[in-house]
């Protein structure tokens, strides 16, 4: 963008309400979803050629670009908003706390150097559609998990997006402090998402998302307070932290449950700051292994891309753990010899059919091998209105039809918290890993089991090893 010629007077992308309404009409996110992305892309170059160059070139096109957004209806996607009604009730989803967010990070990188008639705008929308929201409302179901809502990213992302703009623009330290009590809590719920050993149901892919809106706001709150709070000290950290090294499959390959891609684009800056923070140099390898992210083309991540960048001397591979487990969510990932990236790899879950992003794929497996998983996933299906909503279980990808399941008697899985694995067995030993589970529960009544028992095993036998499957089936007299 900063060296494209006509970058400055580059036309603005218009967001014309039939845009929006696309969601609601026929189920398509991306016709309004994208230009809203690249007007925050353009934002980021804008204001990183306008501190390159100081010489106020880019201020008429810095001016024009955020007072659209100002201007914007709403700053909440289509698919959480649907129609374009009660905009007298701003509704704070994942883009509007990302957008107060880097519209505060650009008031804050070039200050005194906008246009002043827009420093004034920012701090009157940011406080309208999201501080006021936030501190005066109760109906921000990603806030608290009580009454048996079950949280995931958004509750990082929303309050990172918001307590992180109230960092930057709040003047009034009571009510900062305010908006503080909110988000503490909440951040804890929110790392009580994550299982006893670090793993997130939502997988590698909302991991980075989610956790790296929550370092943000966490470093943001550590710098402010002087080190006096810091939410990224502790083991519980540590755990989290490391989950996409231990999900690693071979280098660019992750187990993909749930609704997450097997290439997952990783923040690399996010990574960098973990490694040397928490002092983990395995996230400094995986950082350096990143191709720069979409993420990084907007203020947020795009800033910190320059700041955070991984030491110069950092270790030329990383070698993963010859087995993860992870109890809570019954995943466990063996491998036949980390320090091969092409040797064999086994991926196995039990968990329940309601997880967050959930597919119903009790029981399902990967096998990875030479950087190709040879029994896949299917992961991440296309988001539209329909992906969410009561047909969800229609698309393959979603159904036990699309996964490495049993169809007893040409039943597919249920969904629902009670659709479960229950846990038989999980070994680690140094001629195989092995985990056993029973199936049962995951499937009705109609389906006729007494019993289903899958095992799934990883023998390091032979000179490359082999996975086996047993499942042992018990139906119903008659």
């Amino acid at each position: 963008m900063i060296g494209r010629p006509g970058a400055r007077s580059e036309p603005l992308e218009q967001l014309p309400a039939t845009l929006y309404l696309e969601f609601a009409r026929n189920g398509e996110r991306e016709g309004y979803e994208e230009p809203v992305r690249r007007r925050r892309e353009r934002l980021w170059s804008l204001a990183l050629a306008e501190c390159l160059q100081a010489e106020g070139r880019f201020a008429d096109a810095l001016l024009d670009l955020t007072w659209a957004i100002c201007e914007e209806s709403s700053w909440a996607w289509p698919a959480h908003q649907r129609e374009l009604t009660d905009l007298d009730r701003p509704i704070i989803d994942l883009a509007a706390a990302m957008t107060a967010l880097e519209l505060a990070e650009l008031d804050h990188l070039l200050g005194q150097h906008l246009k002043p008639a827009l420093r004034p705008r920012i701090r009157a929308e940011v406080n309208r559609r999201c501080l006021t929201p936030y501190l005066t409302r109760h109906d921000h179901w990603w806030l608290y998990g009580a009454g048996g809502r079950s949280l995931n990213n958004w509750t990082a992302v929303c309050n990172a997006g918001v307590a992180g703009a109230a960092l930057y623009l709040e003047s009034d330290l009571t009510r900062l402090a305010e908006i503080l009590a909110r988000a503490m809590p909440s951040l804890d719920e929110y790392l009580a998402t994550f299982d006893p050993d670090g793993g997130s149901a939502e997988g590698p892919g909302y991991w980075s998302y989610g956790f790296g809106y929550y370092t943000i706001l966490a470093h943001l709150i550590e710098q402010r307070t002087g080190g006096r709070i810091c939410p990224l000290d502790g083991e519980r950290l540590q755990q989290i932290a490391q989950f996409p090294l231990r999900t690693l499959l071979s280098p660019g390959n992750f187990v993909n449950f749930s609704d997450c891609d097997r290439h997952v684009s990783l923040t690399g800056p996010h990574l960098a700051f973990l490694g040397q923070r928490l002092d983990l140099p395995g996230l400094s390898w995986l950082a350096r292994e990143q191709p720069t992210g979409w993420r990084e083309h907007a203020i947020t991540w795009g800033l910190r891309g320059l700041l955070w960048q991984p030491p110069d001397h950092t270790e030329t591979r990383w070698q993963p753990a010859r087995h993860d487990w992870f109890s809570g969510q019954q995943w466990m990932i063996a491998r036949r010899d980390p320090s091969d990236p092409d040797a064999l790899v086994l991926a196995a879950k039990g968990g329940h059919n309601a997880e967050p992003h959930n597919q119903n794929d009790v029981g399902a497996v990967i096998v990875h091998t030479r950087g190709e998983s040879v029994v896949a996933d299917p992961g991440r299906g296309r988001y539209t209105r329909f992906y969410f909503g009561p047909e969800r279980y229609e698309h393959f990808v979603n159904s036990s039809l699309g996964h490495s399941v049993p169809v007893p008697n040409g039943h597919a899985q249920q969904a629902g918290r009670e659709h479960a694995a229950f846990l038989l067995d999980h070994a680690a030993e140094a001629r195989q890993d092995r985990l056993s589970l029973e199936l049962k529960g995951a499937y009705p009544p109609e389906a006729g089991l007494d019993a289903l028992r899958r095992t799934v095993s990883l023998k390091r036998d032979g000179p490359r090893g082999r996975v086996e499957v047993v499942d042992q089936v018990q139906f119903a007299a008659g």
